[in-house]
């Protein structure tokens, strides 16, 4: 069947670049540039190595972000600071803090500042699922650990989360279930099978899983320091067989709508490989696309 991939909270972290620019004047320039005339062909190859200000400066705050230096749910510094560590005018900051904000990677909150943004938070403790329910249906989902164990992982894994081979890996199994009414029966909608580099995750075990009442990023963000920045997936019609058809209770053939999500954190690292299969008998998949 035809494959259909979409990036979800695409835009990619781009090469670091410190400014090399000495303290601006009043205003300084929006774009790098090369000091000396060049030729038309070698500025023709040099071209790519110049970006705009703002977006060496959104680099240098990534970059700060990956080492920990803000934790999520922490304010960052404000644009007058941070302006004068770059020695970069307020307006260039600015502009990398709202292209930041729209990657989801910080929240202005009125009045208060600038934040780290967190799974913690209502609007992006979901952002990546994209499961709906339709009229009439509640939209809590239940969760149903299956399993949890660590082992080598298989090659293919290895590839897609950019492990050597034999290195470990975390395989996690759970259902998500659409709540019932009160006295009701729940009904299965996900089967994930979720892969996770195993020095990433070290301690997490069937134990630690079932105990967490939140999303399972925030789980990965507040006990392993990693959080997930953006995701790829794919999906395809699949037909159910054999073990997922008796789990997500439907008979064999019946037809299910395959998910599979790479999701990276910063650097543009693979972290997590997701695998579900979703029942659409009272879901459905829902995107926005601007």
């Amino acid at each position: 069947m035809p494959e259909v991939s979409a990036a979800l909270n695409a835009p990619r972290p781009i090469p670091l670049m410190t400014p090399t620019e000495p303290a601006p004047a009043a205003n300084p320039p929006d774009l790098l540039t090369p000091a000396t005339p060049a030729a038309p062909a070698a500025l023709a190859e040099a071209a790519p190595a110049f970006s705009p200000l703002y977006q060496q400066i959104k680099a240098l705050l990534v970059a700060s972000l990956q080492a920990g230096e803000w934790q999520p749910g922490q304010a960052i510094p404000s644009e007058t600071e941070l302006a004068a560590r770059y020695k970069v005018s307020q307006g260039t900051v600015r502009k990398a803090i709202d292209e930041m904000a729209t990657d989801n990677l910080l929240v202005r909150r009125q009045g208060k500042g600038t934040f780290v943004a967190t799974h913690a938070e209502a609007g992006t403790q979901y952002r990546f699922l994209r499961l709906a329910p339709d009229p009439g249906m509640p939209a809590a989902l239940q969760r149903r650990l299956l399993d949890c164990r660590r082992m080598r992982a298989p090659a293919e894994i290895a590839r897609l989360l950019a492990l050597k081979a034999g290195e470990p890996a975390v395989q996690v199994r759970r259902l998500l279930l659409a709540a019932p009414e009160e006295g009701g029966t729940s009904l299965p909608v996900v089967l994930d099978d979720i892969w996770l580099p195993g020095t990433l995750f070290k301690g997490l075990t069937a134990e630690r899983l079932a105990v967490w009442r939140g999303a399972m990023y925030r789980l990965f963000e507040a006990e392993f320091s990693v959080r997930m920045i953006r995701a790829e997936e794919k999906l395809r019609a699949v037909a159910a067989a054999g073990e997922d058809a008796a789990l997500l209770g439907v008979p064999a053939g019946a037809p299910l709508l395959s998910v599979e999500r790479l999701s990276y954190t910063y650097g543009d690292r693979p972290v997590e490989l997701r695998r579900g299969l979703y029942h659409t008998q009272a879901h459905h998949y829902r995107n926005e696309l601007n």
